[in-house]
């Protein structure tokens, strides 16, 4: 239960709503520092923000010194000079668009993809298909980075359609921007996507969950969240990876913190943390893997 704690400091008090929390044997506390000199009606409000903090348990994933970090880096990005934006875009553009294709097997490697994006320049020997993928990366990240509303349906399709589009064969054109109709599996992992009669419900759900969250969860839990059960209801029959990483950094660019890359050559690590969520119900491993990528980024 939750209860609120006083500090006196300087002829000031200072209030705190905290709870003791039982994990693995041991008793830790909780505190979320609400103000000083609070009147009894803003104090009833923060006590019911900082209950919604303290009563959910995805807050536990991050200890409070991991937080201060994430502020920090937060603030220090909000520093960075705009004059540096055009730098600073293509640098992490290229990067993002190289390594969330090759994830998913395209073979262009990092100088290739930037000479494609920003010198209009084709190499040769590669597929129209792998150079669309590209292409296409880049203006779904245009896309996300100038949406000004929050998640829908309608949005995540149109990422999924801007994504895949002029990639995929004839008999898969109706599969664009919309939930698969079909079966699919993901090699290699333990999970099984959902049913596409399940798709709808299951993308309400998560929708609603993120809206009923967002502003109680730290925003890399929430997005850690969110990232790893779009995955695993894999919704659409090509592009989900793509997508849904798109989307992972939609949530941070919404709540103003750096988007992260997650390197190629890391692909098997962040896998295993998406599969300890959706298997094992551990969101802890994918948290951690974010926020290790979220503390190298200062890009966009």
């Amino acid at each position: 239960m939750s209860y609120t704690e006083t500090q006196k400091r300087n002829n000031k008090t200072y209030y705190y709503r905290s709870k003791s929390i039982k994990k693995k044997g041991k008793v830790s506390k909780k505190r979320i520092y609400l103000g000083t000199d609070l009147s009894k009606h803003e104090m009833r409000r923060l006590e019911e923000d900082a209950d919604k903090k303290l009563n959910n348990p995805l807050n536990l994933l991050l200890t409070k010194e991991q937080i201060l970090k994430l502020e920090k880096i937060k603030r220090d990005f909000k520093k960075l000079p705009k004059a540096s934006f055009n730098n600073r875009y293509e640098a992490f553009a290229s990067q993002f668009t190289y390594n969330s294709n090759a994830i998913e097997g395209n073979t262009l490697n990092l100088q290739e993809t930037a000479h494609i994006l920003f010198e209009n320049r084709t190499p040769e020997g590669k597929s129209l298909r792998e150079i669309n993928e590209v292409l296409n990366h880049k203006k779904a990240l245009d896309y996300i980075l100038s949406y000004k509303e929050d998640i829908s349906k309608a949005f995540v399709c149109k990422i999924q359609e801007i994504v895949t589009k002029n990639t995929l064969p004839e008999d898969l054109q109706d599969q664009i921007g919309n939930y698969r109709t079909m079966q699919v599996y993901i090699r290699g992992s333990k999970t099984m996507p959902s049913k596409p009669i399940e798709i709808p419900m299951e993308m309400r759900t998560l929708t609603r969950w993120y809206n009923a969250n967002k502003k109680t969860l730290h925003p890399l839990i929430l997005t850690a969240y969110f990232h790893s059960a779009f995955e695993g209801i894999h919704p659409f029959a090509d592009g989900n990876g793509r997508t849904g990483r798109l989307l992972l950094n939609f949530i941070l660019h919404k709540n103003e913190f750096p988007m992260i890359n997650i390197p190629n050559e890391k692909k098997l690590q962040y896998f295993t943390c998406l599969e300890d969520a959706q298997v094992r119900d551990n969101f802890h491993p994918i948290v951690l893997f974010l926020l290790k990528s979220i503390l190298g980024e200062r890009y966009i």
